[in-house]
């Protein structure tokens, strides 16, 4: 095992099917289903993400947090298993899709991007986007204030 690899996992409480012990975490609710998320605020949170994970719980998954909305665009370098990625625009309204992104398995690894401006990204286990029928215009609701983005 690399030793960048070996460290991450260890930075995740050694489990990698674990939330990292220093995650913030809220609950979300979208079309009257609930998931527990970790909260991506940073930079390096951002950009760590689900990696390295063997599993998602369905009622599971991760919020990204950026500081302003704009252009997004996720990659699965890194990334175990299929994810369900759905963009909000400022007014956490569902703005784009992208469903059952698969691990990459080889450089360069494609872009899942969105297809208007976001600024919260959910990532949920891949297939959770079509069981619960996610529509444009959906509105992401969330337990309490959302921290600030850094």
């Amino acid at each position: 095992m690399k030793a960048w690899m070996l460290l991450l996992a260890l930075s995740m409480g050694g489990c990698a099917n674990a939330p990292s012990p220093l995650a913030q975490t809220t609950t979300v609710g979208l079309r009257g289903q609930r998931f527990t998320v970790e909260l991506a605020l940073d930079d390096a949170q951002r950009q760590r993400g689900l990696m390295m994970r063997t599993s998602v719980a369905a009622d599971h998954g991760m919020l990204f947090v950026f500081p302003h909305a704009g252009p997004q665009a996720f990659w699965m370098k890194n990334t175990w298993v299929p994810l369900d990625m759905l963009y909000f625009d400022e007014a956490r309204r569902l703005v784009s899709v992208q469903a059952d992104a698969q691990p990459c398995k080889a450089d360069p690894c494609p872009l899942y991007p969105s297809e208007a401006p976001a600024r919260y990204v959910l990532e949920l286990a891949a297939g959770t986007a079509h069981r619960i029928g996610v529509q444009a215009g959906d509105v992401l609701e969330v337990e309490g204030a959302l921290p600030a983005a850094r």
